[in-house]
């Protein structure tokens, strides 16, 4: 489980093509800090698995759901990420509780500068469309952020200083893909009552 609070901007050192995936090695000397085998780390809010690490680089293989799901096979040597370890139990949460299970992915549509912060708007596919709401959370390449308008068809968001800064946002041009991930609480809630249980008498129900 991660928050979308990006630790670091990483970068792609090389992509090998495997057959029906891809194996990445990326730079990142915080996010491999102490990590080892079998730890996750989220590749622009892609939850991969390490492999290998060694000099501050780690490798991930990547099967082709994901890269058919997911903007990470558009990336190639050279390609700047954001990196982000699990959440630790017993931290803050700073953002939002994200999964690192990406659900679609977006188009940048435009961006608007102001003095102060940054509005993006970015394609919303259909099949998102009813997971995302004025000031609910969204993730958008790993990053956690707020949503300020919500359309059938896209959505804006604000981009603070630091987030441009410290995050593969700040560099995205209009036509670049992003990878989406939804509230996963809201997923749930439209599970349930579709089964038709109301989550406020699920224990009575149950009985």
């Amino acid at each position: 489980m991660f928050t979308g609070i990006v630790e670091e901007l990483g970068e792609v050192t090389a992509v090998e093509q495997l057959a029906e995936a891809s194996r990445f090695r990326l730079r990142g000397p915080v996010v491999t800090e102490g990590a080892k085998h079998g730890d996750s780390i989220a590749v622009n809010g892609v939850c991969l698995t390490v492999v290998e690490t060694a000099d501050g680089e780690f490798t991930a293989d990547v099967m082709q759901e994901t890269l058919d799901r997911s903007s990470l096979g558009v990336l190639g040597a050279g390609s700047r990420v954001n990196l982000e370890r699990p959440m630790a139990l017993g931290g803050r949460l700073g953002g939002h509780l994200v999964q690192g299970h990406v659900d679609g992915t977006g188009e940048i549509l435009s961006r608007t500068p102001s003095e102060h912060w940054e509005l993006v708007k970015i394609a919303l596919p259909a099949h998102l469309s009813r997971y995302v709401v004025e000031k609910g959370s969204i993730t958008v390449d790993g990053v956690s952020l707020t949503v300020v308008e919500a359309a059938a068809d896209y959505f804006t968001i604000s981009l603070i200083p630091t987030t441009l800064a410290l995050t593969t946002l700040g560099i995205k041009q209009p036509g670049d893909p992003v990878n989406l991930e939804v509230d996963v609480l809201a997923k749930y809630v439209e599970r349930l009552l579709a089964a038709g249980v109301n989550p406020l008498h699920a224990e009575e129900t149950q009985k």
